[in-house]
């Protein structure tokens, strides 16, 4: 396995932050001035924030581990499929906290939501979707994994 750089932490976190600002931006513009509903408006923002994590980490992070001639289009939409799921598996896990605090623990507070769902689950969800971005979706050149590592 391939050790973990900084430069790679800084990169995938520059990527999420990036997405995580236009989430959070189209998401309180379709709420608010478009008055979209809630649940539309949170999947379209939800979409473009994966669209925009991807490109950062093809483009950016990860550009290094795309095979040297130019990656396919085929390709690159099998890897965008693979990286959709894998973030929507990190929202999974940050539903999964807000979900066992809330209904699970009674902790039904505006506070312990937040703290389970935004820190915690959060926390949990960046994980996986840095491992999954590493090891599934831009595996080292010549490297392709198993599910398990």
């Amino acid at each position: 396995m391939t050790s973990v750089t900084w430069a790679e932490l800084r990169g995938f976190a520059l990527a999420g932050g990036c997405a995580y600002a236009v989430d959070l931006a189209l998401f309180m513009w379709l709420r608010g001035p478009l008055g979209w509903d809630p649940f539309t408006a949170k999947a379209l923002s939800f979409a473009a924030g994966c669209s925009v994590a991807y490109a950062g980490n093809a483009l950016g992070t990860y550009r290094r581990r795309q095979q040297r001639t130019a990656v396919r289009v085929r390709a690159r939409a099998r890897q965008y499929a693979v990286f959709f799921a894998v973030n929507l598996a990190g929202a999974l896990v940050q539903l999964l906290c807000l979900t066992a605090s809330h209904h699970g623990l009674g902790l039904t507070s505006p506070r312990a939501d937040t703290v389970s769902g935004s820190v915690v689950g959060m926390a949990l969800a960046t994980c996986l979707r840095f491992w999954g971005t590493r090891t599934l979706v831009f595996a080292a050149e010549g490297r392709r994994t198993s599910w398990t590592g």
